[in-house]
């Protein structure tokens, strides 16, 4: 059952990757079209890198999802030039965090008011997603990050786990949204085969993306991939197999977190996918 279930989790993937000058080459180079990517948004850098990134890798044929950070809308007008330019590079997936900008750019400061507005402006998009947050956030209560999922679910259309090492904590946390009649289905977040070495130097040549940023405020997640066996992928995965495999669980498949080792987790997913083919 664990071998089924990961085999289908790693079909179905999203890859998140973030706007640096080689991100379009390594796509390129490494990632099937059938993956989904994801790009995200920097709150020093604005908006442009993700949205030039996107539109680029949706020329090429890929299914690209890019974060819209709420913090980083400017007005009500940029909001809709970005859904304007979006929806013209054929884009119809957005994933709307709050964002880290502070102060923010505009008058949005929670992603919930920007989910409201694209459906006041008739849904541009087919799929729009929101962040759950498995492990605590650092600066909101638990119970407020699932009142959230719940204000938002009558306009998005699926969540994204934010990281967790802990496939108790991930199950317990599934399990708590269900019961909250939070239905929407659920990509669980999950580190690539990460090197720390590398880890650190793009976070220091980036400094920014919120992928980043929330990995940084946890510096006791960079020994888990510093500390030989302290991390692999798929032994979280097998771990949390039970829970995942649940159709009560609602796991639509894997958002990983790739930061930018695009090469390392695409190897590592076909691996995996070959090993449990033989």
């Amino acid at each position: 059952m664990a071998a089924e279930t990961l085999r289908s989790l790693l079909g179905r993937v999203r890859y998140e990757v973030l706007p640096a000058k080689a991100t379009e080459e390594k796509v390129l180079a490494h990632v099937p079209r059938d993956v989904v990517v994801t790009v995200t948004a920097s709150p020093v850098k604005g908006l442009e890198p993700t949205l030039g990134l996107t539109e680029r890798l949706a020329a090429h044929g890929y299914r690209v999802a890019p974060h819209v950070p709420a913090r980083l809308l400017r007005d009500d007008a940029h909001l809709k030039d970005v859904a304007e330019r979006l929806r013209a590079a054929g884009v119809d997936d957005v994933f709307v965090p709050a964002g880290d900008a502070d102060p923010p750019a505009g008058p949005y400061d929670a992603a919930l008011p920007v989910l409201r507005r694209l459906s006041e402006l008739g849904r541009p998009f087919g799929e729009l997603g929101i962040t759950g947050y498995p492990e605590s956030h650092p600066l909101i209560h638990d119970d407020l990050t699932i009142q959230s999922m719940w204000d938002k679910r009558a306009h998005a259309t699926y969540i994204v786990s934010n990281l967790c090492f802990d496939p108790r904590v991930l199950g317990d946390w599934i399990t708590r949204i269900r019961r909250r009649d939070i239905t929407l289905p659920v990509y669980v977040g999950v580190a690539g085969p990460v090197q720390r070495a590398k880890l650190l130097a793009m976070a220091t040549k980036i400094g920014v993306g919120e992928s980043t940023r929330f990995l940084t405020k946890h510096a006791s997640w960079f020994l888990r991939f510093a500390t030989p066996g302290g991390y692999v992928p798929e032994r979280l995965l097998d771990r949390g197999a039970e829970v995942f495999a649940r159709p009560s669980a609602g796991v639509a498949g894997l958002h990983l977190f790739t930061f930018n080792q695009i090469a390392e987790t695409e190897r590592w997913r076909r691996a995996v996918l070959d090993r449990l083919d033989t």
